[in-house]
């Protein structure tokens, strides 16, 4: 089949022609027909596969044959999707493919100043890709009526309720109209993601083209053992390999994306960090740099495990194994892209070999296993020579502080999410109002604290005279948890 054979509108074919695509990917012969015939979709597909396409073409179809006048605060198509990179991913896809139509394409995401966003939607958009969290918000804001919506695009939803999206996306379809064509993309398919689609699809056509474990054909995959303490110097003996033009090294925790960065440049390794608790300005400048190659280091949590198209990476490293198996075959998924190939080199220490097993288990076969250089424990020693020489190496990340406040400055912020013991999947989200919610949604607390654990009381008898410092977290100024409340002849 050629794009040709799916009679798509004229300007549409045209767009598609000057990004040089010519045959479509399995998921894009699978998904187009039926959403060209009006059907609902479920699409099971990884990422890399081609499902933006596969359902932004048949949309940009139905908007060419059926164009209407656009209505204040208004959009006729609303694609979620869960992070802010995938988001704008999709927008521009959407412009790319739609550039000989007169359509207009928003996209909204947390982390940026809502006003605006605000402005672009007053007009009303054709299309509008958008995080849940910041949708709701202009939608409380009165910034974003959707009650015209014709078409849904629900895109990789599984990780969207691995972010606890799932009550958000009930309130946000409990807004739109009951007749509308629905699509549901997904890179598997668990019952939670087989309720969604029998709430919110109506008799879809299910068409699925890999199995869900199923790890980059291209890609070659081993795997080091090596202790926690010592994968830093075998990551920077590996890094500095010709071989190696572009890497993601992902990490399980967003302090521990930092450490690496800042233990990486002890090595004069150029690398930046790309995890939820960075500004949007920062993510984007970071991703700008990689895509460019002006660096061809990134380091990144799981949120940079998918939708992100960045089809140059040669080399995804595990720094830190995933303890959802699921997980690793996002990570890979970024190497071995557009027909390429890739490695993917796992760094094992031996409190992560049943992470490992499980990981075996998953997708069906060992990873090859490769051996430590044969001068290791000289690396071992230069690396640690090399950090303690660097002040900035070895500054503890500002999460494992115990001193920070909310954004009031009155007791901790809800939004911020730390994990010093590097336990567990971290969901990401990012900072502002929709970075936030996404990142509060963990349930995590700040651990440390100002002067006692959380919802820890003082113990035995109040001095005399003394008065509780107010509640907890309570601002009267000095250091938090400690001491007495000053009479006012102190002051």
């Amino acid at each position: 089949m050629n794009f040709s054979d799916l009679a798509l509108a004229e300007p549409i074919a045209r767009a598609i022609a000057d990004k040089g695509y010519d045959t479509p990917s399995p998921i894009q012969q699978a998904a187009i027909p039926p959403a060209l015939a009006g059907n609902d979709v479920l699409g099971l597909a990884q990422t890399g596969t081609g499902k933006t396409a596969a359902f932004a073409l048949p949309i940009l179809n139905r908007l060419a044959a059926n164009p209407k006048h656009r209505l204040k605060l208004s959009t006729r198509v609303l694609v979620l999707a869960p992070t802010r990179e995938l988001a704008a991913q999709i927008a521009a896809s959407f412009t790319a493919y739609g550039r000989y139509l007169k359509l207009s394409v928003a996209c909204v995401f947390g982390g940026v100043p809502i006003g605006r966003q605000e402005r672009a939607l007053f007009p009303g958009v054709d299309v509008l890709v958008a995080t849940p969290g910041r949708l709701l918000d202009l939608v409380m804001k009165g910034a974003c009526d959707l009650g015209h919506v014709e078409m849904l695009v629900l895109d990789e939803c599984d990780q969207m309720l691995d972010l606890g999206f799932v009550h958000d996306l009930k309130r946000i379809t409990g807004l739109l109209p009951k007749q509308r064509q629905s699509m549901l993309f997904s890179a598997t398919l668990p019952p939670a993601i087989e309720e969604l689609a029998q709430r919110y699809l109506k008799n879809p056509v299910k068409v699925a083209v890999k199995p869900a474990a199923t790890t980059a054909e291209r890609v070659v995959q081993s795997v080091i053992h090596v202790s926690q303490p010592e994968k830093l110097a075998l990551l920077a003996h590996l890094l500095v390999d010709e071989d190696v033009a572009s890497t993601i090294v992902f990490t399980r925790t967003k302090h521990g994306a930092d450490r690496v960065v800042r233990q990486l440049s002890a090595h004069k390794i150029a690398a930046e960090a790309i995890h939820g608790n960075r500004s949007q300005a920062q993510r984007t400048r970071a991703l700008t740099a990689f895509r460019s190659g002006e660096i061809k280091v990134l380091v990144a949590t799981d949120i940079a495990a998918r939708g992100l198209d960045i089809p140059a990476v040669s080399h995804i490293f595990n720094y830190e194994l995933p303890n959802v198996p699921e997980q690793y075959v996002h990570r890979i998924g970024r190497t071995a892209r557009a027909g390429r190939e890739g490695r993917a080199i796992a760094l094992c220490a031996p409190d992560e070999r049943p992470y490992l097993k499980d990981i075996e288990r998953l997708i069906r076969m060992p990873l090859d296993q490769q051996p430590l250089p044969a001068n290791f424990r000289d690396l071992v020693g230069l690396t640690a020579k090399l950090i303690k020489s660097s002040p900035s190496a070895a500054e503890p990340p500002r999460e494992e502080r115990n001193f920070n406040r909310g954004p009031s400055g009155r007791g901790r912020d809800p939004r911020a999410v730390v994990h010093a013991d590097g336990r567990g999947p971290r969901r990401e989200g990012g900072g502002g109002r929709d970075g936030g919610r996404e990142a509060a949604r963990d349930g995590a607390r700040r651990e440390g604290g100002f002067g006692r654990p959380e919802g820890a009381r003082p113990q035995g008898p109040r001095p005399q005279g003394a008065r509780p410092q107010g509640r907890p977290g309570g601002g009267f100024g000095g250091q938090r948890g400690s001491g007495q409340r000053r009479s006012p002849a102190g002051r």
